[in-house]
């Protein structure tokens, strides 16, 4: 049985945002969800989540890659999955599969955004050593 872990959600679009959080929710965690980077950093002052999820284009088009270079200043141990159509709407492609990619976006997964629900619960679990 899973310890109740938090999950922080930051994403621009609020269907999006609903849509993940609920299915977040029905894997047994708690969720915690802001409107943008902004938003993101004041949670993140206040509180360390087990996990985070951030779009990646919110109010500028490297939002979520700030997010998350922050995030892993204060807790270089929380995974971050960085959940994106970037590539479907601006045809580029980013990974974090090598260490040269790892060192700059500071994200544990890249996703693109329409991932299944089964396969966003494996990379938390992944993620989370479930």
């Amino acid at each position: 049985m899973k310890d109740k872990k938090t999950v922080l959600i930051v994403d621009d679009d609020p269907d999006y945002m609903f849509q993940i959080g609920m299915q977040v929710e029905s894997f047994g965690f708690n969720v915690i969800k802001a409107e943008g980077r902004k938003e993101g950093e004041e949670i993140l002052n206040k509180i360390k989540p087990d996990l985070c999820i951030f779009d990646l284009m919110m109010e500028t088009q490297d939002s979520g890659f700030i997010l998350a270079y922050k995030c892993k200043q204060m807790y270089p141990d929380v995974p971050i999955i960085i959940a994106t159509a970037v590539t479907t709407e601006t045809g580029m492609v980013f990974k974090v599969e090598t260490h040269e990619d790892k060192s700059w976006i500071k994200a544990d997964r890249l996703l693109e955004k329409g991932i299944r629900k089964d396969q966003l619960e494996r990379e938390i679990n992944i993620l989370l050593k479930i």
